[in-house]
C-alpha cells in the first residue's frame, strides 16, 4: 500500500508522529472524525445520502429495478453494489476501466451489508423463481481524503434506510413517477458497519486521512454488526504486503466494541 505518491520524508515524519501517539490534525490513533448525513440528494433515486467524514464526501443512492432471482435463491431478491471512482474525487483515481479499488470498494460494501442480514431479501420477491426485486447501490466519492470504504458503507447503510418502494402494478410494470408507501424491507436492528485498521511500521491507524493512508503499508477491513447484543463479523478483507501479528489484530478486536458504539451513537442523530 506505500504509494510511490507518498515522500520518502513525508512517510517517515508520519512514523514517527503515530509512534508518539500523534496525527497532524490532532486526533489519536484511533479517533474518529466528525460524521454528518443529508437525505434526498438524489431525484432520481429510490433512496439517496450524502455523508461527509472530515474533508471526505461520497454520495450514496439506491435504485430498484424488477428482473429474475438467481437460480440458488428462487424467492429472494438480488443486491448490486458498484463505485464510480471519477477523477475529481481524487488524483488517485483515472478515466478508463475500473482498476483495483474500483472494485474493492463496491465488494467490501456489499459483503458487510449482505452478510449482516440488513435487508430481508425474501420480502423481495414478487413471485417465485420468476420475478423479485434487485436492490442497486451507487458509490460516487465526490472527495477522497481517505477511508472511502468505510465512509461510502455508512452512505449505503443511510441510503438503504431512505429507500422507498416505486409503485408496482399486477403485470410487474414499475411506476418510478409514483412512490409507494412501503419502505424497503429492513432489519431495525441492524446497523452494518464498517472499520478498516491501517498500519505503518508497527502503528496502527483509524480513520486515516489520504495522506497518511498512502503512507500506510496495509489495511485490514472488517464488516461489523449486532445481533442479539453481541458484536457479528461479517466480512474481511486485508491489503498489502506487511503481514499484521496476532497481538495487533488481538488489539483491534479490543478497539473494536468501543468503536462500534462510538460510531453508532454518532449516526443515531441522522438515521
Amino acid at each position: 500500500m506505500s504509494s510511490m505518491e507518498t515522500s520518502n520524508l513525508t512517510r517517515e515524519t508520519l512514523k514517527r508522529m503515530f509512534q508518539e501517539g500523534k496525527r497532524f490534525d490532532g486526533r489519536g490513533l484511533t479517533d474518529l472524525r466528525d460524521v454528518t448525513i443529508e437525505y434526498g440528494v438524489s431525484k432520481k433515486a429510490e433512496g439517496s445520502a450524502r455523508v461527509r467524514m472530515g474533508k471526505s464526501d461520497v454520495v450514496v443512492g439506491v435504485k430498484l429495478q424488477t428482473g429474475t432471482p438467481y437460480p440458488d435463491s428462487l424467492e429472494k431478491g438480488n443486491l448490486m453494489v458498484s463505485g464510480d471512482l471519477l477523477p475529481l474525487a481524487s488524483p488517485r483515481f483515472e478515466s478508463g476501466p475500473p482498476g483495483f479499488e474500483a472494485i474493492e470498494l463496491p465488494r467490501l460494501v456489499d459483503r458487510a451489508i449482505r452478510e449482516s442480514g440488513m435487508i430481508d431479501f425474501e420480502k423481495l420477491c414478487i413471485k417465485k423463481g420468476e420475478l423479485v426485486w434487485t436492490v442497486i447501490i451507487d458509490a460516487y466519492p465526490i472527495n477522497d481524503d481517505g477511508n472511502m470504504i468505510d465512509i461510502a458503507n455508512i452512505a449505503a447503510v443511510a441510503a438503504l434506510r431512505n429507500t422507498v418502494m416505486p409503485e408496482i402494478d399486477e403485470a410487474g410494470k414499475i411506476n418510478y413517477e409514483k412512490k409507494s408507501k412501503n419502505k424497503l424491507p429492513l432489519s431495525k436492528e441492524t446497523l452494518p458497519l464498517s472499520f478498516s485498521f491501517f498500519k505503518l511500521g508497527d502503528t496502527i491507524v483509524l480513520d486515516p486521512t489520504r495522506e497518511e493512508e498512502e503512507a500506510c503499508d496495509s489495511r485490514i477491513t472488517f464488516g461489523i454488526s449486532e445481533w442479539n447484543g453481541q458484536l457479528m463479523l461479517n466480512s474481511c478483507q486485508k491489503k498489502g504486503e506487511l503481514p499484521l501479528k496476532q497481538s495487533e489484530v488481538e488489539q483491534m478486536m479490543e478497539i473494536l466494541p468501543g468503536k462500534f458504539e462510538e460510531l453508532n451513537k454518532k449516526l443515531k442523530k441522522f438515521l
